[in-house]
């Protein structure tokens, strides 16, 4: 609120409502001062955010009651893994909606960002005076349902499908999920791309008596950056951050606080704040980046283990977390307030 100057409310749930009842449940704060259309965006994603040209397409294509969601191009095999979308090439009003279907409905998927008008709460609560006279038994959840469980995928955008309400606008646009913590790094990349088109003034650029840059790298004016330091590509540097002589970071995240000494090497890890990496200590990840053949692949949702094994991935340092000099920590993640006295290797340390 300071930092931008607007108002902002944070409502919580009693109890766990779905996409859909958490903002019928909040819809009179939401409504308050003659709300005419609001957006609805899923805190998992990062994406250029098209949000002004929503607002366009809605006025050229839609009534002023109409509903648009953004949607995106995925390959085949992974537009199953997410809600599709048929529409009218004409009109791209959404004639057909399935969430994560078992064979292929389409190659548009849902970006999970929407902008509604009030009159979304009206389908809402039908869903909702029908799940109380129903009070469905849901296959998933072993039991009963609560009336209140409302999901906006399945139970409203299915209904509105075909109804000439609900309207796909589709972005050339980066979007991707972030489903673990492991996938920042793919979202910071996406950013800092964007950010070297649209804001090149946020990024670092190489200049005398500074570090060596390659590529896009984004360094917080507090941090403090030994001259002998290589960054890049794809790296962020958080607030007070200490990197000393001889270090190199690629495509890695350093949040506030944290130190790493004279000649480190991080590469594909994310370091948590007020972190300790020694003298001559390397800390490595695997990247798990979408098929860089296919312009349409999506970052997978990797499990954490694989055969019995932990899953190769970005190493992830929690905060307050101190490795020691000449140590070398690889496909790891380390838990908070943890002081390491060795190396590992394809590990989770409690």
């Amino acid at each position: 609120q300071q930092e931008f100057k607007i108002p902002i409310r944070y409502l919580q749930e009693y109890a766990a409502l779905g996409t859909g009842g958490g903002i019928y449940h909040f819809r009179d704060q939401i409504l308050a001062g003659g709300t005419e259309a609001f957006f609805v965006l899923n805190a998992d994603v990062c994406s250029e955010f098209p949000l002004q040209e929503m607002l366009d397409f809605r006025q050229q294509h839609g009534d002023a009651h109409s509903f648009v969601i953004l949607g995106t191009t995925a390959n085949r095999t992974q537009a199953l893994n997410y809600g599709c979308i048929v529409a009218n090439t004409d009109t791209q009003e959404v004639q057909h909606y399935v969430e994560k279907p078992s064979t292929f409905v389409s190659e548009i998927i849902n970006c999970g960002i929407y902008l509604f008008t009030p009159a979304i709460f009206q389908h809402i609560g039908n869903v909702f005076q029908r799940n109380q006279q129903e009070l469905v038994l849901e296959e998933s959840s072993n039991g009963w349902q609560r009336a209140e469980v409302i999901r906006l995928e399945q139970d409203v955008f299915t209904a509105l499908a075909g109804s000439g309400k609900l309207y796909v606008y589709k972005t050339d646009g980066f979007w991707s999920q972030i489903k673990s913590a492991g996938s920042a790094i793919y979202a910071s990349r996406l950013y800092l791309n964007q950010y070297s088109k649209t804001h090149p003034e946020r990024l670092a650029q190489n200049k005398s008596g500074g570090p060596i840059i390659r590529g896009n790298v984004y360094i917080h004016p507090t941090a403090s950056i030994n001259s002998t330091a290589v960054l890049g590509p794809n790296v962020s540097i958080g607030e007070g951050v200490t990197v000393g002589a001889g270090v190199r970071v690629r495509e890695s995240i350093v949040l506030h606080g944290a130190s790493l000494h004279d000649h480190t090497c991080v590469l594909n890890t994310i370091v948590g704040w007020d972190s300790t990496i020694g003298r001559w200590a390397r800390v490595e990840g695997t990247p798990s980046d979408p098929n860089p053949n296919d312009p349409y692949a999506k970052i997978d949702s990797e499990t954490l283990f694989r055969d019995g094994r932990l899953t190769p991935s970005i190493t992830i340092l929690g905060c307050s977390v101190t490795i020691p000099a000449e140590v070398v920590i690889l496909n790891s993640i380390v838990l908070p307030h943890k002081e390491l006295s060795r190396s590992y290797k394809n590990q989770i340390i409690l």
